[in-house]
Parts: structure tokens; sequence; C-alpha cells
């Protein structure tokens, strides 16, 4: 089974910029997208060659979204957490029942230019999502694919000191992210790349920083411990454009 997580940017945007062809090429069995930008009603879904479709819009159009796309019906979506209301509206968190495992598309919160939205993003969002990963780890497999906005180590981003305390490098940020595994998950690409440097999924579109692959390794698949004899692969798709991200990925093979 081939899992693929791709923060478009825009989905509607995408859509115009190769989606259909880098879908027929890799043919994920499951791809999870983050900032889709849309609602439902603005989808065509004809254009998009999934049989299942599920999606979490925002309230404020235009903005934040995610959505997962599967040819095999999950038995249950349900969207972020049970005390969704203690948070913005930004259709950040899906939760889909794969059977085997549970699937968690996520859209972390940017903490912002001057680190705004540092306290919530640290203080509440990630947690709560952490509580939450927690509770459906104990009930069976669980598979989180997204874009964290966090570049975990210094390995993971191409220029560490320049960017200290800046949105998405901070102690805090980091920290979070280290309390995920710890909780139980496996960064699954580093876990099978343990040394390898260089490796980054989202570049700025300033200063040929993509060209120079000046970037950060911000998007990740992470996978419960008991999954570990089931992985098989991770990847990152460098070399696909249609956003400032590039897709990431994951095989996982059965017995």
């Amino acid at each position: 089974m081939t899992l693929v997580s791709w923060n478009v940017n825009g989905l509607r945007a995408v859509m115009k910029k190769g989606f259909g062809d880098f879908v027929g090429t890799h043919q994920p069995d499951i791809l999870c997208l983050q900032e889709i930008k849309a609602s439902e009603a603005d989808i065509p879904k004809l254009e998009i060659p999934y049989a299942c479709q599920y999606y979490h819009s925002a309230e404020k159009k235009g903005y934040s979204g995610t959505a997962i796309f599967s040819n095999v019906p999950a038995a249950s979506v349900n969207l972020d957490w049970p005390d969704r209301a203690l948070h913005p509206q930004e259709g950040r968190v899906q939760v889909a029942d794969f059977g085997r495992f549970y699937l968690v598309n996520v859209y972390v919160p940017n903490s912002q230019n001057e680190l705004r939205r540092l306290g919530y993003r640290t203080g509440e969002f990630d947690p709560a999502f952490r509580e939450m990963l927690t509770a459906l780890a104990k009930e069976k497999s669980v598979v989180v694919c997204g874009d964290f906005n966090v570049a975990h180590e210094e390995i993971d981003i191409a220029r560490p000191q320049a960017n200290r305390r800046n949105a998405g490098f901070t102690d805090e940020e980091r920290a979070e992210f280290t309390r995920h595994l710890e909780s139980g998950l496996i960064d699954t690409f580093r876990h099978l790349n343990p040394g390898l440097a260089e490796q980054y999924t989202w570049w700025s579109f300033r200063a040929g920083a993509r060209a120079r692959n000046i970037g950060w390794r911000i998007d990740y698949f992470l996978v419960s411990k008991d999954l570990e004899p089931h992985l098989a692969d991770a990847f990152i798709l460098k070399d696909v454009m249609g956003s400032d991200h590039c897709p990431l990925g994951i095989r996982l093979k059965w017995d």
C-alpha cells in the first residue's frame, strides 16, 4: 500500500499544474492533501480520479483545509477532535478509519511572523493533537501525515543557525515534535534514512531557493511503533512541482 501526502498550496491551483499527471504516474492508494484552500462545493469531483473524497474545509474561504482521497472507502471519517469547539475551525485535522489503521491527516498551524501563534500552536494545538493520537493508538495502529510546520533537527533545515527563533525552527516547536515521537510514533523517513542530509519538502519561493535546495523538511509521515515491521519504504518526491512543498510518502507491506 502506497500512501502519499502533499501540501498543495491550493487544490484548484495545483490541478492546473500537473496534478492529474502526478496522480497517474505515482498512483497512490491513499492521497492526503493539506492547504487545499477550497470547500468541497468548489471542487469539480470528476477531475479528481478517486472514488472516495473526504474534505475538511476552513470556515474562512480560501484558507487552510485538508482532504483525503482513496479508492477504498473509510469506515468513518472524523474531523478535528472531541473538544474541537476550543479550536478555530480551520480544517486542520481528519481521522479516517481504514480498518488496519487510523489515518490522521494534519495541517499544523504556522507560528507566523513574530511568532504570533506560537503560544496557541505549542500550548494548545500540539498537546491536544498528541492526546488524540495517543487515544487512537490504544485502539489500533496509527499513520499520521501532513505539514507539521517544523523542521525537527538541524539536519532537516538548510540553514539552521540563520533560522533560530524563526517560525518552524523554535525550540518550543521542535520540543513538541520530539514529544510526538516520545509518545510512541516513528518519523518514517528519518528512521529509514538516519544520516541523509539535504532532504527537504518545502522551499521558499524567494531567491531561487528550490533550485539551490535551500529548504526545510517540515512534512512528515509518522507511524505507531507496531507498524515498524510493515514499513517498506519512505520517500520524498522532490522533483514533483506545482507547490512550494513536494509530495512525500510511505509504503506499507502486509503479510
